[in-house]
């Protein structure tokens, strides 16, 4: 029983042979997904994929890297979309501090806007963090102190930080979900992985990027998710099936799943 926490299915990559590789997922016992809208299109796209496929579901928001794109008007749109009974999320929102083309104060002014568009429309965050650790975490907690955020929640995707982010982010109560990269061999995920708690703990793919071993190099997608379980339970010593039940508990709880 497995769970992709963040996949990107409306990606062009997919477009010749979307529905086998989404079949291939839950044949191979990806039991839901999750897939991630990024612009106007895509939150579209993602909706559209949710209402097809019982097991997926959509999360929406605009990607940090397009907050030149951005403007008010679709904090409506995302909330008008965000009522359909299949978005359990506001994401991926967040910074990216690696690609240039979104100045830094643009992209704090658009995650701090969706942040307490979540908490409004109490769903949690599903954050993109690039080379950001200190702005992030301080954005976060400043929004949660100074707008009164109580019931601000979510998942750090594809957690590449150190134990300091890590610390950070768990005393946030967010979790922490890992893609593919925790099979890297050079990664230095696995001493991070430790340290996570059980009721914390989320894989995904990010597919169709971050390609786990033994397919690294080619196209991703949610049915690999089982290879980061697998890494997951040789670094914490455990059966990777109940690493996979964990993490699908803990998907469930915090997405607001049955």
């Amino acid at each position: 029983m497995f769970i992709d926490t963040h996949a990107h299915l409306d990606h062009e990559l997919f477009d010749e042979d979307r529905d086998a590789m989404i079949r291939r997922a839950l044949d191979g016992g990806v039991e839901k997904i999750i897939t991630i809208g990024t612009d106007p299109g895509s939150w579209r796209r993602a909706i559209r994929l949710s209402e097809e496929y019982e097991q997926v579901y959509a999360v929406i928001g605009p990607h940090p890297t397009d907050g030149l794109q951005f403007d008010d008007s679709m904090i409506d749109v995302i909330s008008k979309m965000a009522a359909h009974e299949k978005v359990v999320g506001i994401g991926e929102i967040g910074l990216d501090y690696y690609w240039k083309e979104t100045p830094p104060h643009i992209q704090h002014e658009v995650f701090r806007k969706m942040i307490r568009l979540a908490c409004e429309l109490d769903l949690p965050v599903v954050i993109h963090n690039r080379e950001a650790d200190s702005d992030l975490i301080r954005i976060v907690k400043e929004e949660k102190k100074n707008q009164h955020l109580n019931n601000l929640r979510g998942i750090m995707h594809c957690f590449s930080g150190g134990e300091a982010m890590l610390r950070e982010s768990l005393e946030l109560n967010f979790y922490i979900s890992f893609a593919g990269n925790v099979t890297y061999k050079k990664s230095h995920l696995p001493e991070v992985v430790f340290m996570v708690p059980d009721n914390r703990l989320l894989i995904e793919t990010d597919a169709p990027y971050l390609t786990p071993t033994p397919f690294r190099g080619k196209r991703n997608e949610p049915a690999y998710v089982k290879f980061t379980a697998k890494r997951i339970s040789e670094i914490l010593n455990k059966d990777e099936e109940i690493v996979g039940r964990q993490t699908y508990r803990n998907a469930c709880a915090i997405f607001g799943l049955v």
